[in-house]
């Protein structure tokens, strides 16, 4: 391949293909390189959810006070094996410092911020890609089991407020009108009406892709290995020997960007977070919305394809074998949630969700160079936060103001 392109993105998930579509529709000539194709990794399995509501980043005090009891279920909503806990140290000390009250609060505005731009443009966006038939708004339910759980968790919901998040508090018939068939124990729940959800991740993840290809964008099923970056543009080394040329390269490869970024010196605390899921078949249970079970770590959702159970977060890094056990588990949890779940015939399923310790992505040129730019590490929030990521990245490679203030993004925040 000897043409230069104007942009080279590395990764074809939701953060990259977002990206490649709005860069080509400004006119850029794109190549989209990843090693396993387009939607084939966490982008292709999540729980399709635009959850504008999550505000608060996962680091804060709160999850700090539930980990202990996490950790000691070993099926549980957090897993850290003992052969990743070592590595994991660093990760975990800066964690713990990204849940002190001033970091926490600088944290929240600054995903608050990134969530807002994504509310505001989302829509818009796919509706201009054609693919708005693939949203559908539903809103979710927050499920606790009985009013003290409910009320230990007002705290959250006043930050939500305080950032403009509309809910509801239900129980009783109006409960029932929004969700029948629930387990006896779930009393309370709060309504979120704004919710978004798509029709299934992977589909319109993939119709993304080819949205970009059709309007002029190049897909090539390739992984790099290493960006050399020049005074004139990005040379892209390829794991089977040749290599690419681009004026700007943008990395948003997921938890895989860590390998490409230490090459430039940007030591970013990236981890893998495994999470897991079962996809059960259409007809599973008559479910109308997303059902959030914040205390477990899970949620429960009506996809195109089935009802998918998932969600925990296990830090086991991103060649160990995926432990099935996990995504049985929260299946069987499920059915306290809707005791007339039918859980037979269910696919399993692991992906790998790039992590970062104050739970804010890397958005923004890579210290090392201009001519490379980062889009990478947002966690549960990928899908969310991808059009928002895409807005601010065309705006920096096309030499504009990015929309928000990108500095709480910078990859030498570390």
């Amino acid at each position: 391949m000897d043409k230069t392109f104007d942009q080279c993105v590395i990764g074809a998930g939701i953060i990259g293909l977002a990206i490649a579509y709005s860069l080509t529709r400004a006119g850029q000539a794109v190549l989209v390189i990843d090693g396993e194709g387009m939607a084939e990794g966490a982008s292709g399995g999540n729980a399709g959810a635009i959850a504008f509501a999550d505000v608060e980043p996962l680091a804060s005090i709160s999850t700090l006070l539930k980990s202990p009891r996490w950790l000691a279920d070993p099926l549980g909503p957090l897993s850290l094996p003992l052969s990743h806990a070592s590595r994991m140290l660093p990760w975990m000390v800066r964690f713990a410092r990204a849940c002190l009250p001033d970091a926490h609060a600088a944290s929240t505005k600054a995903q608050a911020a990134l969530l807002m731009l994504a509310k505001a443009e989302t829509e818009v966006f796919f509706d201009q890609a054609g693919l708005a038939h693939h949203l559908r708004r539903e809103g979710a339910l927050y499920l606790y089991a009985g009013r003290r759980a409910f009320d230990a968790a007002a705290g959250l919901w006043r930050l939500r407020a305080a950032h403009g998040v509309a809910f509801e508090p239900v129980t009783g018939p109006r409960l029932a009108e929004l969700q029948s068939g629930l387990g006896s124990a779930y009393t309370h729940a709060m309504y979120v009406p704004d919710w978004l959800m798509v029709s299934d991740p992977y589909d319109i993840t993939k119709a993304l892709g080819d949205r970009a290809v059709a309007e002029g964008a190049t897909f090539r099923k390739a992984r790099a290995t290493r960006l050399v970056p020049q005074e004139a543009g990005v040379t892209i080394a390829l794991e089977d020997g040749t290599s690419v040329a681009a004026r700007q390269a943008i990395v948003a490869a997921g938890a895989w960007s860590a390998a490409l970024t230490r090459q430039l010196g940007d030591a970013i605390p990236l981890e893998g977070e495994r999470g897991y899921n079962t996809t059960l078949p259409p007809g599973a249970f008559d479910l109308r919305r997303q059902l959030v079970l914040a205390a477990d770590g899970y949620v429960i959702t009506p996809l195109a394809s089935g009802i998918r159970v998932g969600g925990a977060a296990e830090f086991a890094g991103l060649t160990r074998a995926a432990d099935f056990r996990r995504s049985a588990a929260m299946l069987r949890k499920s059915r306290r949630v809707l005791p007339g779940l039918a859980t037979e015939g269910g696919r399993a399923w692991m992906g790998i969700r790039p992590s970062l310790p104050d739970t804010l992505p890397v958005i923004g040129r890579a210290p090392a160079s201009s001519r490379v730019l980062y889009a990478f590490g947002h966690g549960h929030l990928g899908l969310t936060q991808s059009v928002a990521t895409a807005q601010i990245v065309r705006a920096l490679t096309l030499g504009r103001q990015p929309p928000i203030d990108i500095h709480p993004y910078r990859a030498d925040r570390f």
